[in-house]
């Protein structure tokens, strides 16, 4: 499962199930025309601790993420 931000999709949060838990992990995607690739932001074990992150580190809250198709 993966959420983006709905300004422009530069910003992903994905979840994964690791030993029986949840872990969400923030990336900042970057276009094709600057190379392309990501950059992991950080990876936490509850949503409290993502609002935390992304407050911290993106101009985001969960509010501005939607599911990605």
């Amino acid at each position: 499962m993966e959420w983006v931000c709905c300004c422009c999709g530069r910003w992903r949060v994905s979840v994964e199930l690791i030993r029986g838990r949840h872990r969400y992990r923030l990336v900042r995607r970057y276009p094709a025309e600057f190379g392309g690739g990501k950059d992991v932001l950080g990876e936490v074990g509850t949503v409290a601790e993502l609002a935390e992150l992304l407050r911290r580190r993106t101009p985001l809250d969960l509010a501005d993420l939607r599911e990605a198709a």
